[in-house]
């Protein structure tokens, strides 16, 4: 799949954020959905305009991008 038929950003919507084509729907809205412990049956009966397919390019963007994310040390101290 090529998330890119289904996720682009427009300026003038939803201020640029990376969303599903067509709609005012972010990328990292239906990421929080998921990790809130959403399904993607709740997600679709919640967004009917939404696709199996969008979904699917939500995380295939999403592990794409995460290759280029490195996180830092961290800086808890040990209680």
């Amino acid at each position: 799949m090529d998330w890119r038929d289904h996720i682009d950003s427009d300026p003038n919507v939803i201020g640029g954020k990376v969303r599903i084509k067509g709609t005012r729907i972010g990328v990292a809205f239906l990421l929080e959905l998921f990790g809130a412990g959403w399904t993607q049956e709740q997600v679709l009966e919640s967004y009917p305009h939404l696709t199996v397919e969008d979904l699917q390019a939500v995380f295939a963007f999403a592990s794409e991008t995460a290759e280029d994310v490195r996180l830092l040390p961290s800086q808890r101290s040990a209680a």
